[in-house]
């Protein structure tokens, strides 16, 4: 008879890999064997997916197939190129930050001018330098020629302050201090006047191709201005190039054309740099658009990652240069790099592993080391992943006060480093936490178990928007006679005493008044006995019988083990038997939550003995699964929520037991309701040292007893708050995020009064200008501890689509709460 320990999906055992979710035949389920040619799809290297013989010794590399493998499916349109994304810059972040081509925001600017105040500043600006020009050109400001006469000789002007040029000579130096002049006063005016800001706020910020043709515009028109001789330019120009090469260089009509053509050109450069006509053209010409942020690559180089440098440092420049091809020619996609990258780094912890890997790489390309169920994706993605650094964006921080500046339109993703310290969302059913937070999570956890690093447990009503059923290796539908897989109760132990405690806490964790200890005392006394007669743990109607006390079974149960023997078992049910019915026995108790699930809509379910084939929990310590169990929440809630705290207890027991940690497990509830136990919140606290992490959404902080608010609060790192939650909820976040010292300002305005007409006319010009009346500040700066989000924000401020989440890392790391805009 085979151990049950070791079994993990119906129709499979401990070695042996569950294949996807598929529906069964009339006659029953199939069994599900392993891959036909284990080194195609794990390189030929030993691993807990294969068996634990060693590998057989390498032989020379095979050749290459004559025709290349089916394409794999290209990304949708607008999506970089595999290489491209490869040398996209993954720069280390704060929590939280979408790393893939992060560009960090400006500095933060102060106050900015009113488009009021910089249009008409700028105007007066224009009028006044205008009139400064016309003053200088008629001759209206003294001694304007003093500086000029300084540094040239006497005899090229009249005699006084005020004379003019007596010679050509003269004449040429007017014309050129004049020109210099001009161009000191023109940048005087554009400085003064803010042209940049109105510039980048009025053209800049339009884009192409308008930032282009008003280029273009104000280029025409400063050549028209420079050619009328309006603009000192080509005058002063044509005297200084006569003062350095001689006068007779004018003789040539080349020469004359070429100096012209460099003027014009002189003056048009400016206002290509400004219009960007050169990156426009090269966007036209390739026809793309301008790079943006997230599609700027690096360039290639011999180190570039589509090239493979850890391959090729390890000698291996054949299995290299095999993957770039596959990466250029569109053959391998993003979970297959993720993948291959992940089994290399696992074959270099022992090198025996290298060579069978790499002439698997040769073999078979980027199909090699593929997960047991041959996927290379998932059927579809709803969300933006990186499988590169494991992350999925959820959306993006909101342009909000309450978010530092430099998170503001910043991307907001999850990790496995986040979800390692587990996360609730608290919000009511429409909110987006479904859709928007527990699908993209399934699906990132999902794709890095096809990378072979993560193990994903999905729990949600049946019809929850978790993933199709191709996403899936195993899929349980509770109740539902065409399920494929059974579930196993006890989570695969083969232990009573570990059975016994995770039972208890999912069928009597709940009950305030009731000792899970004791509870577990009792089912340990019957389910030890049990397995020792009969070599497996009763099914729910033998353990209903035991429970309730009845004479029949407990007879036959204490008879077989007299004929065998076993005294002690004996004496665990004599024991047992001794305190039935007496006070405060937890066994009647027991017994009303084990008839919830012995029910006709359960029939078949939940069977052991040696024929059947549960899916046992324990296997996602072994395996890189992505198993979905739906439950059968409208017609049996009760049952739906026994099964969903036996699930959270089984998963943060089995997790915390495990000694190989390299798999990330992952455990989603779609609905926690009344799934949160003491015992519960303590396991959720250790999963962040054993490479764990559990998803938990309600629909309100009251579906948790209210003795475990503090405590799961404090349990969980990451926590969610999404529109329309009540004050009271937000007022335990608020608790939960602390208070911060910010610094306020307060400013008292004191309207200025005039007595002098002069001072009345500048007040009354002043007000033209700023559109504001003339006025003092007094202003008081003070520290004050403030909370970061208050419960009337939570509850009212919070705009739908969004969400208040506040992140935390394994190491320690944290981030504020931030307003994140889902799907942003």
């Amino acid at each position: 008879m085979e151990d049950e320990g070791a079994r993990g999906v119906r129709g499979t055992s401990a070695d042996r890999v569950p294949g996807p979710a598929v529906p069964p035949p009339p006659m029953g389920p199939p069994r599900v064997e392993p891959p036909v040619d284990p080194g195609a799809s794990w390189g030929g290297q030993p691993s807990a997916w294969t068996s634990t013989s060693p590998p057989p010794p390498p032989g020379p590399p095979p050749a290459r197939p004559a025709s290349p493998p089916p394409p794999v499916e290209q990304p949708s349109a607008g999506a970089p190129a595999l290489d491209a994304w490869l040398r996209t810059p993954r720069p280390p972040q704060a929590p939280g930050v979408w790393r893939y081509g992060f560009t960090p925001r400006p500095a933060e600017q102060g106050e900015e001018v009113s488009d009021r105040s910089l249009l008409v500043g700028a105007l007066i600006t224009v009028l006044s330098a205008l009139l400064l020009w016309s003053l200088w050109r008629n001759g209206y400001l003294p001694y304007r020629l003093v500086p000029l006469k300084l540094f040239t000789p006497g005899e090229w002007w009249n005699p006084g302050t005020s004379g003019g040029p007596r010679t050509i000579e003269g004449s040429d130096a007017l014309t050129v201090y004049e020109a210099l002049l001009f161009g000191l006063l023109a940048y005087g005016c554009g400085r003064i006047g803010n042209f940049s800001e109105l510039f980048r706020r009025h053209v800049v910020s339009r884009g192409q191709p308008f930032l282009a043709l008003a280029a273009a515009v104000a280029a025409g028109l400063t050549q028209l201005l420079v050619w009328k001789e309006t603009l000192p330019v080509v005058r002063p120009v044509l005297v200084l190039v006569a003062a350095v090469a001689g006068g007779e260089i004018y003789q040539s009509q080349t020469v004359v054309n070429i100096i012209y053509g460099l003027i014009a050109a002189a003056v048009l450069y400016p206002f290509a740099r400004l219009g960007r006509w050169r990156e426009l053209l090269a966007a036209r010409r390739s026809g793309s658009t301008p790079a943006t942020a997230d599609d700027t690559s690096a360039p290639a180089t011999a180190t570039s990652a589509d090239r493979w440098p850890e391959l090729r440092a390890a000698g291996w420049t054949d299995a290299a240069d095999t993957l770039t091809a596959e990466v250029r020619t569109g053959r391998m996609n993003d979970v297959d790099v993720a993948r291959l990258r992940h089994a290399w780094s696992q074959a270099t912890r022992s090198p025996d592993r290298l060579a069978p890997l790499a002439e698997a790489v040769l073999r078979t390309g980027g199909a090699a080391a593929l997960h047991p169920s041959g996927d290379r994706d998932l059927p579809r993605r709803t969300a933006r992943h990186d499988v590169l650094t494991g992350q999925v964006r959820i959306g993006r921080c909101a342009d909000d006060p309450h978010n530092p500046y430099a998170r503001r339109s910043t991307g907001i993703a999850l990790d496995p480093t986040l979800l390692g310290t587990s996360l609730l969302a608290v919000g009511p059913p429409g909110s987006g936490k479904s859709a928007r937070l527990v699908r993209p999570v399934v699906e990132a956890l999902g794709l890095r178990a096809l990378a072979g690093q993560a193990a994903v447990l999905a729990v949600g009503g049946a019809g929850s928007p978790l993933g199709p059923d191709e996403a899936f290796d195993v899929v349980v539908r509770v109740g539902n006679p065409a399920s494929a897989h059974d579930l196993d109760l006890y989570g695969g132990t083969t232990d009573p005493d570990e059975a016994a405690a995770v039972l208890a806490e999912g069928l009597v964790g709940d009950v305030g008044s009731l000792d899970s200890r004791r509870a577990a005392t009792v089912l340990a006394q019957l389910l030890g006995p049990y397995r020792t007669a009969h070599g497996h743990f009763p099914s729910v109607p033998e353990l209903r019988e035991l429970l309730d006390g009845t004479p029949a079974a407990l007879t036959a149960l204490r008879a077989t083990l007299e004929a065998a023997g076993h005294q002690a078992m004996l004496r665990e049910l004599e024991a047992r038997t001794r305190q039935a019915g007496g006070p405060g026995d937890p066994a009647p108790a027991l017994a009303d939550r084990v008839a919830l699930l012995d029910r006709p809509a359960f029939a078949g379910f939940f069977a052991t003995g040696p024929d059947a084939r549960p899916f046992a929990l324990r296997s996602l310590g072994q395996y890189p699964l992505r198993v979905r169990v739906d439950l059968p929440e409208r017609g049996h809630a009760e049952a739906s929520r026994l099964l969903t705290r036996l699930l959270l207890a089984q998963f943060t027991a089995i997790t915390a037991a495990r000694t190989d940690t390299t798999l990330f497990a992952g455990l989603v509830l779609d609905d926690a309701t009344h799934a949160v136990t003491a015992e519960t919140v303590r396991g959720i606290r250790r999963l962040r040292s054993v490479n764990a992490g559990a998803v938990l959404t309600l629909r309100t902080v009251d579906d948790v007893p209210e003795p475990l608010h503090t405590p799961l609060l404090g349990a969980v790192g990451c926590t969610a708050a999404f529109s329309g939650i009540t004050t009271w909820d937000g007022k335990r976040f608020a608790e939960a995020w602390g208070k911060e010292w910010v610094e306020t300002r307060e400013v008292a305005q004191h309207t200025v009064f005039a007595d002098q007409p002069f001072t009345r006319a500048l007040h009354a010009l002043r007000k033209l200008v700023t559109g504001k009346a003339v006025t003092t500040d007094a202003v008081t700066v003070r520290q004050v501890e403030k909370e970061r989000w208050s419960a009337s924000e939570l509850a009212y401020a919070v705009p739908a689509g969004h969400a208040v989440i506040r992140l935390a890392t394994v190491e320690g790391e944290h981030a504020p709460p931030l307003l994140v805009e889902l799907g942003g």
